[in-house]
């Protein structure tokens, strides 16, 4: 579906941006003309950087006025006894009362030589990755516990998992933990990898049991519609990405609920076939249908044919075969997800003109997606990957592009999304740092290195938006970070 320029800027303000209070709110008319979204000064006010109150260690720059503490640092040690495993990615507050906050966070880790599986309580492959092999499926996740502004302790939570990169909250206060596993992985006695698994806020009631009907293949991240139960999901494949929803046969909204079945499907544009939404540009709009994925399970397809001719030269997974021959949409790398108030924003890292990343936004009731962001550069948006909405009702971008050379050095970003429909800066990531350093930090030395290079992950809020809980991956620090948010966006 196409649409003019009119049409574009009226459906940018209106309809696109769901935190505009009015028209009036943005810069001009002839800025909402633009396909593309550009850089502007962040509301806060310039980064630096700024001493952790945890370390001491000037770990991020951020504007004036904000704090953060580090906590769950690759090596530590956790309420188990064993050290926390690296490779942070995505995480989200699961629960939240007077007393605590609990957290689950994904490390997103292939395969690796320790099979004790740090102590997780559910474990899901526990075998050797190949015959007679000494390597095991490494990745999984652990719970945080936070509470009255302080991190708390540690503990494992599953286990025997690969490469778990994003997932997403679930209303019922529970993590869907996802594999990006694009290459059919099976283990030596048999299983496979690729699948999305539910982790609780008590890690002893974590099952470890594959959600099989949400298919195998790279996932990234899900969003939930709560009035529906349906489940959301998006696949990194650069080129061959589908965009998935689930319709469990249980809707009741309860841990165990999802694994019991449901139909897989893939998004189609309406009255066209095989439209790559790659290119995109702010104020693009596709009306959605969604065709059934017969069999979610199913092994890589070389070279799918669609209804038109249309192949994908090159080996896909199983489900977006399938998807494809019915006429499903392809973008280039869907990434991060979160729902807000009956909306589904989904960022494709590698979409636009520029290939620095968009985000649609998908609106639940009438299945309308619409482009709100397109970055028009590497200054402006340098392939966001998780994303998050706070509270607030304001979007918040991790960077995974690496490091972007600002007007404040070098260094991977967490950007914001103003109300005008411009990025701007939020924090730079500042871990650099010697040996002699981090052993004077009670960390471990090998962690080392210039790593301003390394991605940002998890961005989440607490429910009251007082904190914003954040990863780096490598080495592998968790923060939590605070300041005056009233005086901007977020």
């Amino acid at each position: 579906m196409s649409i003019d320029n009119n049409r574009r800027s009226l459906i940018k303000g209106a309809g696109a941006l769901p935190f505009l209070a009015a028209l009036s709110a943005l810069h001009s008319r002839d800025a909402l003309a633009s396909t593309v979204t550009s850089l502007v000064d962040s509301p806060y006010g310039p980064v630096a950087p700024v001493n952790d109150l945890t370390t001491g260690l000037p770990l991020l720059m951020l504007p004036a006025g904000f704090s953060y503490k580090s906590y769950g640092w690759t090596g530590d040690v956790m309420a188990n006894g064993k050290a926390t495993p690296g490779s942070h990615d995505g995480m989200a507050v699961v629960a939240a009362d007077a007393n605590r906050i609990v957290l689950v966070r994904n490390h997103e880790r292939s395969t690796g030589s320790d099979a004790t599986f740090f102590g997780s309580p559910a474990v899901y492959d526990s075998a050797p990755s190949t015959v007679g092999g000494s390597s095991y499926s490494a990745g999984g996740t652990t719970n945080l516990y936070f509470r009255d502004g302080n991190w708390m302790r540690t503990e494992p939570s599953l286990g025997g998992t690969r490469t778990n990169c994003a997932g997403g909250p679930t209303p019922w206060g529970t993590w869907l933990t996802c594999e990006e596993v694009g290459s059919d992985a099976v283990s030596a006695d048999g299983k496979k990898h690729g699948y999305v698994f539910e982790v609780t806020a008590d890690p002893l009631q974590t099952t470890g049991q594959p959600i099989i009907g949400m298919g195998r293949y790279a996932h990234e991240a899900v969003a939930i519609d709560p009035a529906t139960g349906i489940v959301y999901l998006s696949e990194d494949s650069s080129g061959r990405s589908g965009f998935y929803r689930y319709i469990p046969v249980d809707t009741s909204g309860v841990p165990g609920s999802l694994a019991k079945g449901g139909t897989l499907q893939m998004a189609k544009v309406i009255g066209q076939n095989n439209v790559s939404v790659i290119g995109a540009g702010v104020g693009d709009v596709h009306a959605l249908e969604w065709v059934t994925i017969a069999d979610p399970d199913a092994n890589r397809v070389a070279n799918p044919v669609g209804p038109t001719g249309i192949v994908l030269s090159n080996t896909v997974a199983g489900p977006f075969a399938q998807g494809w021959t019915q006429g499903a949409l392809v973008m280039n790398r869907g990434e991060g997800m979160w729902y807000h108030e009956g909306k589904i924003y989904v960022m494709d890292t590698s979409g636009g003109a520029a290939r620095e990343g968009t985000i649609w936004e998908l609106d639940v009731a009438t299945q309308v997606m619409t482009c709100i962001f397109s970055s028009a550069n590497t200054l402006s948006g340098n392939n966001g990957d998780n994303i998050t909405v706070s509270p607030r009702g304001h979007i918040v971008i991790c960077e995974d592009g690496g490091t972007v050379n600002d007007q404040f050095g070098p260094g991977t970003r967490i950007m914001g999304l103003t109300p005008e429909g411009g990025t701007f800066i939020f924090s730079k990531n500042n871990v650099n740092l010697t040996s002699a350093q981090l052993t004077a930090a009670g960390k471990l030395g090998s962690l080392a290195g210039d790593r301003r290079s390394s991605e940002f992950c998890g961005a989440c809020f607490d429910p009251t938006g007082r904190f914003l809980f954040v990863n780096i991956q490598t080495p592998g620090i968790t923060f939590a970070i605070t300041g005056p948010w009233a005086k901007g966006p977020i």
